[in-house]
């Protein structure tokens, strides 16, 4: 197999060393009510209690704390209306820097408001990729701020392989390891993990019907790209990166796509049953199961439980019944 990327066994080693200090190492959680609905073992790595509520954290604070002083003086920046940019605010904070942060101005108010109180510097730009870019680089040269990518950068995927890494040791010998996709970054980082670190498992993703650029991207091994998304999985709707696609092709098993009735069932399961918050995007490998698109019988099996960011204020089954 030709060399796809420089992250290694000791990348990702050095990685869980760097942020340990400053991350939570979240609980794995597991239901005997779902094991017996599944006929299998299943173990929740539960992201949704990171620093920040999802495992961006991870790649946000390796990408950072793996800068030198100069470029940290002159801050980071990225542009995002989600996860990531709450968790490069937060990482930024860590080391005194500044983050600048280019998001929509149809961005929810709770991620706006939840930027300004990590300290992140917004400017706001019209909501379409062109804009975020063209704002983006024109911070970048005011600043001379660092870029930091939501997802294609190898400091960022290095530290989301903490998470699978983490479940890897404390659940020993699990078959599969199921995790959501959007960007790939986590999706990457995890299928990274397992070939390193549990190499006879295998790694299965999980992706909306309605923003399934990565399912046919993966099935017809050439990139497609997300066009016009429409999901509640509101933290799956980028395209896979140049970096996260060819990782993603040579160590995923496996992409299923799910639909929106079945994320909003799966993340009202995981409510009542498991009494854990979790966002659309972290329901997307259960719902695969609900829907029978991964046969786990008799298997260990490992969720990345994404994250947990929602706006209690417009929860989905009151939008979708």
């Amino acid at each position: 197999m030709n060399k796809i990327t420089s992250i290694e066994a000791t990348t990702i080693r050095d990685a869980s060393r760097r942020i340990s200090g400053f991350i939570n190492h979240t609980p794995v959680l597991t239901s005997q009510t779902i094991n017996r609905l599944f006929g299998s073992e299943v173990f929740l790595k539960c992201e949704n209690f990171q620093k920040v509520g999802a495992f961006k954290a991870r790649g946000a604070t390796n990408a950072v704390l793996s800068l030198d002083k100069e470029l940290l003086s002159h801050g980071v920046a990225t542009h995002s209306s989600g996860n990531h940019a709450q968790a490069l605010s937060w990482a930024a904070s860590l080391v005194n820097s500044k983050a600048f942060i280019v998001m929509p101005v149809n961005s929810s108010k709770v991620k706006v408001a939840a930027v300004r109180e990590y300290g992140g510097i917004i400017t706001f730009c019209e909501p379409d990729l062109a804009s975020r870019e063209s704002t983006l680089m024109r911070i970048l040269e005011q600043t001379g701020a660092t870029e930091i990518h939501p997802y294609n950068n190898e400091r960022i995927i290095a530290g989301q392989a903490t998470a699978a890494l983490e479940l890897i040791e404390e659940v020993k010998d699990l078959d599969i390891v199921m995790a959501p996709v959007g960007g790939g970054g986590l999706l990457s980082g995890t299928s990274l993990a397992v070939h390193y670190f549990q190499p006879t498992g295998i790694v299965i993703a999980a992706e909306p019907e309605q923003a399934n650029d990565a399912y046919l991207s993966f099935t017809q091994r050439k990139f497609i790209p997300s066009r016009n998304p429409e999901t509640i999985a509101d933290g799956l709707l980028t395209s896979l990166g140049s970096i996260t696609f060819p990782i993603i092709l040579n160590h995923v098993h496996q992409i299923v796509t799910v639909r929106e009735e079945s994320i909003v069932k799966s993340m009202r399961f995981l409510w009542e049953r498991m009494k854990i918050l979790v966002e659309p995007s972290s329901a997307v490998p259960f719902a695969a199961l609900m829907e029978g698109k991964v046969d786990i019988a008799g298997k260990k099996v490992g969720i990345i439980i994404s994250g947990g960011n929602v706006d209690l204020d417009h929860l989905p089954w009151t939008i979708h019944g």
